[in-house]
């Protein structure tokens, strides 16, 4: 099969180099030589699209729905949303019938990259079994208690200026630690450590087949550009028009879209988006290419900023919520504590570029979580702003930014 054509091409930034100075955090660099990256994410065979992702967007419509169901007190059962995380094929769990007849899931890929997680089925488990317990203590803690004013030690609710917030016992809001865990869990592991992994790209005859051109059974892309394609997906793939997703980054769904939008409108990161996007694009036309090298390189790029996005955004969250408790407004800070907690927990599933590891192992991210909800007998409810900077200045140093430029948007 004759080699592609691409699109009208940008030859002017191929490549994009990590901002970080710190040379562990760097990923690895190489010429561009041959491959030109198009002016959109638009690959095409024959006059057809090779560009497939349906999967990725079929588990963030469903996440987005799972996570609508922790509020919806007159209709929600432990069942019913446990149902929907596990859903079979053909049950009547979404209100979407296209949803209700896939056979994907949800928490078949929690945790469940191949760089990962294929030879930790242990710590596989227990990731999913902690989303499990989001879902069941939303249902058994909160629920019950819909109508109480929260306490330290009783769960409830909690004003929020204009809002009504619901929180456990220690001021935890089990939806943002169940959302911004899972775009961890989810997203970011399946892109950085499943489907731009070496062993998923190249797996079998992989390159053989990519190399020759042999499209799948029935599709018009290799297997090779599927995976990248699916890597995409988890990012892209509720974007109003995926072939040019930074016009609307941010806005498209309630995960890493979202966040990685929030932090481009940090000044201190508004490349970030375009970092990410002209990766993804220079590594797929790498990969019709057939430079594997350049192709790896933008995989580590896009690992990196990934990366950032989490960390970012966690301190973000914790910085906001320390200017609250210093201005003697505790509750009003559980909202962006319980967003912190999320983002700090999805940490354990970033990875640092050219090795196989996190910037914060499992451990560090539990010893850091443990600082948040045990800073006193009560949680977020005695949390105090020296435990939030020394939360906040664990995560920076593993990266080269400071909490400063992570806290605001100037």
């Amino acid at each position: 099969m004759t080699k592609i054509l691409l699109p009208t091409l940008i030859l002017g930034s191929l490549f994009f180099a990590s901002c970080t100075s710190d040379e562990d955090n760097n990923p690895i660099t190489v010429d561009p030589v041959d491959v030109n990256a198009p002016a959109t994410y638009t690959f095409e065979r024959d006059g057809s699209s090779t560009v497939s992702f349906d999967g990725q967007t079929t588990r963030i419509l469903m996440a987005t729905e799972i996570l609508s169901k922790f509020t919806d007190f007159d209709n929600s059962t432990e069942v019913s949303i446990q149902n929907m995380f596990a859903h079979v094929e053909g049950a009547n769990d979404f209100s979407n019938a296209d949803l209700n007849a896939s056979n994907k899931n949800v928490r078949s890929k929690v945790a469940a990259s191949q760089d990962y997680f294929s030879t930790n089925a242990t710590g596989s488990a227990q990731i999913k079994t902690t989303f499990d317990g989001f879902i069941s203590s939303q249902i058994n803690e909160v629920f019950p208690n819909r109508n109480t004013v929260a306490e330290p030690g009783v769960a409830g609710q909690i004003a929020d200026g204009t809002k009504t917030r619901y929180v456990n016992t220690k001021g935890l809001e089990y939806n943002q630690a169940f959302a911004k865990g899972l775009l961890g869990a989810l997203m970011t592991d399946q892109v950085l450590n499943n489907y731009l992994s070496e062993a998923v790209l190249d797996e079998a005859d992989n390159r053989e087949t990519n190399n020759n051109d042999v499209p799948e059974v029935n599709a018009n892309f290799t297997t090779m550009e599927h995976k990248w394609d699916e890597a995409y997906g988890y990012v892209y793939g509720l974007s109003a028009n995926a072939a040019t997703p930074n016009v609307t980054i941010g806005e498209d769904d309630k995960f890493l879209n979202e966040y990685i939008g929030r932090v481009n409108e940090d000044a201190d990161f508004n490349t970030i988006a375009k970092d990410i996007f002209e990766a993804f694009k220079l590594g797929r036309a790498a990969i019709v290419a057939n430079n594997y090298e350049v192709r790896d390189a933008q995989a580590e790029i896009i690992r990196a900023k990934i990366s950032e996005v989490i960390a970012i955004r966690g301190i973000y969250y914790l910085q906001q919520a320390k200017a609250k408790i210093e201005d003697g407004n505790q509750t009003e800070a559980f909202h962006a504590l319980s967003e912190a907690y999320g983002f700090v927990y999805s940490l354990q599933f970033t990875r640092k570029p050219t090795t196989n590891s996190p910037y914060l192992s499992g451990t560090e991210v539990n010893n850091l979580t443990s600082q948040l909800l045990n800073d006193g007998a009560n949680g977020f409810w005695t949390l105090t702003p020296a435990t939030i900077d020394a939360v906040s200045e664990s995560i920076a140093a593993k990266f080269s930014f400071t909490v400063v430029q992570a806290a605001s948007l100037d």
